[in-house]
C-alpha cells in the first residue's frame, strides 16, 4: 500500500492537473463564443451566392460550366480539415475514421485518389498511411479569415479545372452545439446539385449569366470550403470545451477518491500508534 506522503502527493498532483484543465476548459469556452459567431455571420452570405447561381443554372438551360458538369472520374480528390492540436476527445478521430471508411468503400488503389489536408492531424495521418497529399495547410488560427486558407482553396479548385482530378469530396465537424459535433460529408465539385437556399428571385445579368458564372462559381466552390473550416473550428473548440471539462470533472473524482484513500490510511496509522502506545503502558504495569 502507498505511503500517506505518496497518497498527499498523488492528491496535490491532481489537483494542479485540474486546475490547468478547468483554465484550458474556460479558454475554449471563450473561443467557441467567437467562433460560433463567425461561422453564423458567414451563413447569409453563402446563401445569397447559392441562390445567384441557382437562378443563372435554373434560369437558361443553354448556361453550362466545367465546374458543374459531371465527367468520368479517374482521380477523387478528399479535402480532409482537422485540428493542429490534440486533447479534442474524438474530434479528429472521427474524421478520420468516417475518411477513411469511404476510401476503402470507393477505392482499390491510392493511385485513385489525393488527399488535400487543412490541419496538422489529418496531414501527419495520411502521410503516416502512405497517401498522396497533394497540398496541405497547417498552424491555422483560431479564428481564421479567407487570407489564411486563400492559397489551398484556389488550388483546390484550380487543379479541378485542370482536371488533376474529377471530384473533390469535404470532410468536416458540422456545429451543431456545444456538445454535439457532427462528421459531414459535402461534394464540393463538381457543382451539380445546388439548389437555392430560399425562393428565388428574378435576376438580370450583365453582361451574360456565362460571364458571371465564370467568375461566381470559383468563389462559391472556395467559399463552400471556408465556410467549412469556420464551422470546424467552432466544433474544433467545443470539443475541446467538453474534453477539459471530462478531463476535470475526472481529475476531481480521482481526488476525492484519494483523499478518501488517504484519510483511511491515516486514521489506521493513528490507531495504530494508539494501540502499542496502550499496549506499551500495560506491559509496563
Amino acid at each position: 500500500m502507498a505511503s500517506l506522503r505518496d497518497i498527499k502527493n498523488r492528491i496535490t498532483s491532481t489537483k494542479k492537473t485540474s486546475q490547468i484543465t478547468r483554465a484550458m476548459q474556460m479558454v475554449s469556452a471563450s473561443k467557441l463564443n467567437r467562433a460560433e459567431v463567425n461561422a453564423k455571420a458567414f451563413v447569409p452570405y453563402m446563401g445569397k451566392i447559392q441562390d445567384v447561381v441557382a437562378a443563372i443554372a435554373a434560369g437558361s438551360s443553354d448556361t453550362s460550366h466545367p465546374m458543374m458538369t459531371t465527367r468520368p472520374v479517374k482521380k477523387t480528390a478528399y479535402l480532409v480539415i482537422t485540428s493542429d492540436r490534440g486533447l479534442v476527445g474524438g474530434y479528429n478521430s472521427n474524421i478520420l475514421r468516417t475518411v477513411m471508411a469511404k476510401i476503402r468503400q470507393r477505392h482499390t488503389s491510392n493511385d485513385e485518389f489525393v488527399i488535400l489536408s487543412i490541419g496538422r492531424k489529418g496531414r501527419d495521418f495520411f502521410a503516416k498511411q502512405g497517401m498522396t497529399i497533394l497540398e496541405s495547410k497547417i498552424a491555422l488560427p483560431d479564428h481564421p479569415t479567407f487570407a489564411d486558407i486563400k492559397e489551398i482553396t484556389h488550388k483546390a479548385v484550380g487543379m479541378f479545372a485542370d482536371g488533376t482530378y474529377d471530384e473533390v469530396y469535404m470532410y468536416y465537424n458540422h456545429f451543431v452545439s456545444a456538445i454535439q459535433q457532427d462528421v459531414t460529408e459535402k461534394k464540393v465539385l463538381p457543382l451539380t446539385d445546388i439548389q437555392p437556399s430560399t425562393s428565388t428571385a428574378s435576376y438580370e445579368f450583365d453582361p451574360s449569366a456565362e460571364a458571371i458564372l465564370e467568375v461566381l462559381l470559383p468563389q462559391y466552390a472556395e467559399s463552400l470550403i471556408f465556410g467549412a473550416v469556420l464551422d470546424g473550428k467552432a466544433s474544433e473548440h467545443a470539443a475541446s470545451m467538453s474534453a477539459m471539462k471530462s478531463a476535470t470533472d475526472n481529475a476531481n473524482d480521482l481526488i476525492n477518491g484519494l483523499t478518501l484513500v488517504y484519510n483511511r490510511a491515516r486514521q489506521a496509522a493513528i490507531t495504530q500508534e494508539i494501540t502499542e502506545i496502550v499496549g506499551g503502558a500495560s506491559a509496563l504495569e
